[in-house]
């Protein structure tokens, strides 16, 4: 895979694997009652398909950008889909202070990408 799409493809994959990983990581936060076994059993369940994902995203990525650079976009991802997540899901609101350090990480992610 060369030239715009090897560049795309770890984007939309990351993208993907990072709305896998958020319901994993904080989606039963609105499950509170649920036991605790049960938990972690789905969330592992929902965690596959985010390894099936992000493994192929940086391997493809890797043959145009470097280490650093995915791990930013990562990075980025992340804190993107936790945001929209945390709002629509959760129903917890991102304050000034959230999006203060959203964008001191986001700033970080452009130094990496700079050169």
């Amino acid at each position: 895979m060369t030239g715009d799409a090897a560049r795309l493809w770890p984007i939309v994959l990351l993208i993907g694997s990072n709305i896998f990983m958020t319901f994993a990581w904080y989606g039963h936060l609105k499950h509170k009652g649920a036991a605790l076994w049960a938990v972690i059993l789905v969330s592992w369940l929902i965690a596959l398909p985010e390894y099936l994902l992000a493994v192929p995203a940086n391997r493809i990525g890797s043959n145009v950008y470097s280490a650093a650079q995915l791990k930013g976009m990562q990075e980025i991802i992340t804190l993107s889909v936790f945001a929209v997540f945390s709002i629509t899901y959760l129903g917890q609101r991102i304050t000034i202070d959230h999006a203060i350090g959203f964008a001191l990480i986001a700033a970080g992610a452009f130094f990496l990408f700079r050169a």
